[in-house]
């Protein structure tokens, strides 16, 4: 399916900082799926990727690292295993410690340290959207309930 909005997870448990995301997201005209925590997003429950070889649910995951029941790296861990096809992953973190940030970089995720200036954000997804064609296809498997 033809899908011209760039499609987000957002997994952020404070509520403050995971609305004031989604705020800049939506301003960006982005299509947005955020929640407190990963044990709840689909990709998360998901035992598999979906996604054919050219094909990908979603083009950014944003993610806080410390979160309750799984971390940030766990889930995007996770994904990787699974085969997820995101091309753009956001971890942000107040309290790196040095094996967490060197294993989010190896998985290629853009680090944030909170607090976090919103120019930053922005900037990065300036880039973001340069390097995403808006005509390609993206699985609707996402948005589809869990079984």
């Amino acid at each position: 399916m033809e899908h011209n909005q760039i499609r987000v997870v957002l997994l952020e448990d404070s509520e403050d900082i995971r609305n004031i995301l989604h705020e800049v997201l939506d301003m960006r005209g982005y299509e947005i799926y955020s929640f407190e925590t990963p044990v709840i997003c689909p990709l998360q429950l998901k035992p598999d990727c979906r996604c054919e070889e050219n094909e990908r649910c979603v083009d950014v995951i944003i993610t806080d690292f410390y979160m309750p029941l799984i971390n940030g790296l766990e889930f995007i861990e996770n994904q990787k295993i699974k085969g997820c096809k995101a091309p753009y992953v956001a971890m942000m973190s107040g309290g790196w410690e040095e094996e967490g940030l060197l294993r989010a970089k190896e998985l290629g995720c853009k680090i944030f340290y909170k607090p976090f200036n919103l120019k930053d954000i922005n900037e990065w997804l300036d880039e973001v959207e340069k390097n995403i064609n808006l005509e390609r296809e993206l699985k609707d498997w996402f948005k589809e309930p869990l079984e």
